[in-house]
């Protein structure tokens, strides 16, 4: 059995990690158009969700190119910032800027009769990590058209329950202002929200701080819309 010294070992283990590492770069940068085309087109199916459209990861790209007619992005003050990519914004990193700073994505779907919807993406954090997704607006900037949310971790059957059907299906039709100027968004109400009440829907039963961390989602990144929803609503 051949002894080696502890200089043929130290190369050979050297040597080994630089082949590894490059190999492990290579791969990585093969798969990268791959993996940045599966988050677009994620992301797209999530947009077209929230105005009701439902897509695969097949059909996704073309519904997007049919009823995602408009995007544009706005600063706090409501105004349109030329030669932006709403698309393209990262809602993390502008989140973390002040709120005067920000560049604030808007997508407007046009559906099959004509009618409008306006499409803003919400970013917050769950109970085990970050939770996340899309609400859509009718033309008056008031009235909710549909939503989709999502999760990196909260618990299954409780949390996790705010990226099923049942529970985003009752945000149609909320509004979020309670009058023509006073914004107060949507609450998630633990114990039940009132049939008749047109700002609240149901918690998660046994998920209420997911719940109430979907309601602060909500809260913070609408309000920073509220020059634009204020100056575009339409009757």
């Amino acid at each position: 059995m051949k002894n080696f010294s502890n200089t043929y070992i130290f190369t050979f283990s050297f040597v080994m990690v630089v082949i590894v590492a490059l190999l492990l770069s290579l791969a990585a940068m093969q798969l990268k158009p791959f993996q940045d085309k599966n988050i677009e087109v994620e992301k797209k199916q999530n947009i077209l969700a929230s105005i009701r459209i439902k897509s695969t990861v097949k059909d996704a790209v073309e519904l997007y190119s049919k009823y995602v007619t408009e995007s544009y992005v706005i600063n706090s003050k409501g105004e349109k910032q030329e030669g932006a990519d709403a698309f393209s914004v990262d809602l993390k990193a502008e989140l973390g800027k002040p709120v005067t700073e920000r560049m604030l994505p808007v997508f407007v779907g046009t559906l099959d009769d004509q009618t409008k919807a306006y499409v803003m993406p919400l970013r917050g954090k769950g109970l085990w990590g970050p939770i996340w997704g899309y609400i859509s607006l009718q033309p008056d900037m008031n009235t909710v058209y549909g939503t989709v949310f999502d999760h990196q971790g909260e618990t299954p059957g409780l949390g996790a329950e705010i990226s099923t059907e049942w529970f985003q299906k009752p945000f149609q039709g909320k509004t979020i202002f309670k009058d023509s100027t006073e914004f107060i968004s949507v609450k998630v109400l633990k114990g039940g929200a009132k049939d008749d009440d047109p700002h609240a829907v149901d918690a998660i039963s046994g998920g209420t701080i997911t719940s109430k961390a979907l309601e602060a989602m909500l809260d913070s990144c609408l309000v920073t819309y509220k020059p634009y929803f204020i100056q575009n609503r339409h009757k």
